[in-house]
């Protein structure tokens, strides 16, 4: 009865600090300590120190690269792609979303590219709710797939001490079940997304809407396009040093024999990734005209500090409760989640719709499964479970999509539940995580 009463205060936590928004999901988080620790007599848990020093570091070499303006390399070359191929744009658009993010470590930089999308798709006739929606889900799809992101260090970070049959879950063993299975998912969301809704001549409410010339005129506005933008050699500098410092963690990881000996083991990934980062950030300082003082301003820089406090308050509200119960909780279900380990995927997709953040519903429950004994193999697999806050269109992603599209074809529903996300989130985590399973069965990490 105890556990069911501080598993309440965990969830009511969560809900309130969801709608807050922001920095509130960790602070109210403190709330729910206080009350377990100094009404309920549990004993402190352990907040997760190493995840939230790795979430620091990339967050900071990350925002350096937006400051240096080396992101829009990215941006350049995407929208020259999407411009010369508009007929494949359901599917190229949320590839590139995707792969935007995995490079970034943020699906906030989707916003940059919504626009562009938008006029693609509308000056080509195209529905643009087919790569709006799409590509608004592939870009927090790629958060898992990311060597860079907060959500996938935090979750090889957790999995880093967790050995199979003897050796080690590294972080390209990660990455190498995440990246293929989260790429199968983008494509299956991007094939469903180029046959749904009707054409724009058929639909009713759209041909409706154009037939007043000030809202035609508004609808298919004026070209926006940022090809002809020139380029300052900064930019590439950094772009560059940013991508050179993914490649070599990368090479870290899978070849062991390069990283120093301590205590007897190479160096952690974790450390190595903290280094990196760090480093990478330098460099970009040093080698562009990058106003350091504009880098803790960013929209990269803000969304990562709010991810270190909410991980930092829910990570350590969920392990004090988990942790007083393990035992309990390890006799009531540890033999429905070995038998079921989907169950797993499903309880993660909750609370990731709950907390609208994959680093904090990873932070709060890899560790409850791995002490529950579920295989941390199925907890690889089963990682894009992480996103579930596509089915309600309240996320600034979705949101913004919705309003970047003038047709009106993005929509949030009449209910809700029906709206533009639901169907292509469903499909691609849906996707991903059995590609992951079958991933992780051929490498007999299952």
């Amino acid at each position: 009865m105890d556990f069911l009463s501080e598993l309440a205060i965990i969830l009511v936590c969560l809900f309130y600090g969801a709608r807050k928004g922001g920095i509130a999901l960790g602070l109210l988080s403190g709330i729910g300590l206080v009350i377990l620790v100094f009404v309920f007599q549990l004993p402190p848990g352990k907040p997760p120190v190493d995840v939230m020093l790795t979430i620091i570091a990339v967050v900071a070499a990350s925002a350096t690269l937006q400051a240096s303006g080396g992101l829009e390399v990215v941006l350049w070359g995407i929208e020259k792609l999407l411009r010369r191929n508009p007929r494949f744009i359901s599917v190229l658009a949320p590839c590139t979303t995707c792969g935007l993010t995995m490079v970034c470590g943020t699906g906030h930089v989707v916003y940059t590219m919504l626009p562009i999308i938008y006029d693609v798709a509308i000056k080509n006739g195209i529905r643009p709710e087919r790569p709006m929606a799409a590509s608004a889900i592939a870009s927090q799809m790629g958060i898992i797939a990311s060597p860079v992101s907060v959500a996938m260090v935090s979750l090889a970070a957790l999995l880093a001490v967790i050995p199979i049959e003897g050796r080690s879950i590294d972080f390209i063993t990660v990455l190498s079940i995440t990246v293929p299975s989260t790429l199968a998912g983008v494509l299956i969301v991007g094939i469903f997304s180029w046959f749904r809704g009707k054409e724009l001549d058929e639909d009713e409410r759209f041909q409706a809407l154009v037939a007043d010339p000030d809202n035609r005129k508004r609808v298919y506005g004026k070209a926006i396009t940022s090809e002809k933008k020139r380029l300052l050699p900064g930019q590439w500098i950094a772009m560059s040093i940013f991508i050179g410092a993914i490649m070599a963690v990368s090479m870290l990881g899978a070849i062991e024999s390069l990283r120093p000996i301590v205590d007897g083991k190479p160096l952690s990934m974790v450390i190595t990734i903290q280094i990196f980062m760090l480093m990478a950030g330098a460099l970009i300082i040093l080698f562009t005209k990058t106003d350091s003082a504009a880098i803790a301003r960013n929209d990269v820089f803000r969304a990562g500090m709010i991810a270190v406090v909410a991980v930092f308050g829910v990570a350590w509200m969920a392990n004090t409760v988990f942790e007083a119960n393990l035992q309990d909780m390890k006799i009531a279900l540890s033999d429905l989640v070995r038998a079921q380990p989907w169950t797993y995927a499903i309880a993660l997709l909750v609370v990731s719709r709950l907390v609208n953040s994959q680093a904090a519903a990873i932070t709060a429950m890899v560790p409850m499964a791995l002490s529950m004994g579920v295989a941390p193999g199925y907890i690889i697999a089963f990682a894009a479970a992480s996103y579930g806050y596509f089915i309600l269109p309240t996320y600034p992603s979705d949101l913004a999509a919705i309003q970047f599209d003038l047709s009106g074809t993005t929509h949030t529903g009449k209910y809700l539940i029906d709206n533009s996300f639901i169907l292509p989130g469903l499909i691609g985590v849906a996707t991903s995580c059995m590609f992951g399973y079958l991933l992780a069965t051929t490498r007999s990490l299952i």
